[in-house]
């Protein structure tokens, strides 16, 4: 995909497009929580790959991570430009460290989203049939053809890969407190 993107193949971009363009619009509609804003995000992203293809490089994460990695940045670049040009317009008393909290609590939505879309159909099953239908283990190993034993294996594997998702949040998009190094 990349080297026929470094070519200039049209066709490998729409291919990309319609493999990760909702999974683009998704990560970016939870960090802006608007709609234009998501689109917009959505095709700077896919015009940042078309741009620069060999920016991506594959011994350092797969394709799908990376596009949600720069939908991610340019998703918090967009809303820091929003929100700072609704401070300098004085129509908004938002604080700098609400804009980051903000940024923190959506980034860490976005991650358990696509943690969720990125597991493994068996585990995403089971945490789906447990906390969207409020199934317990027993009722989710009934409903998933397996034994107990592995409903609640399937819930815990599921369940630790979320908790990463809060405790990967990006830190370092805040600005350090006055007087800390970082």
């Amino acid at each position: 995909m990349q080297q026929r993107l470094a070519r200039g193949e049209a066709a490998a971009l729409g291919e990309l497009y319609d493999c990760f363009a909702s999974l683009v619009h998704h990560l970016a509609y939870r960090v802006l929580g608007e709609e234009e804003a998501a689109d917009r995000v959505t095709r700077d992203v896919f015009a940042h790959v078309w741009e620069n293809p060999d920016s991506f490089n594959p011994k350092q994460s797969s394709l799908r991570s990376w596009i949600a990695a720069l939908t991610h940045r340019q998703a918090v670049h967009r809303l820091r430009q929003s929100t700072a040009a609704c401070v300098a317009e004085g129509t908004d008393a938002v604080s700098p460290a609400d804009v980051e909290s903000k940024i923190r609590h959506a980034s860490a939505a976005a991650r358990a989203d696509y943690i969720v879309t990125a597991m493994p159909a068996p585990l995403r099953d089971a945490l789906e049939l447990a906390y969207r239908e409020r199934r317990d283990y027993r009722e989710a190993a009934a409903a998933l053809g397996v034994t107990e034993d592995e409903a609640r294996r399937r819930l815990r594997l599921g369940l630790q890969l979320l908790s990463t998702a809060h405790d990967a949040a990006p830190r370092s998009s805040s600005p350090p407190e006055p007087g800390h190094a970082r």
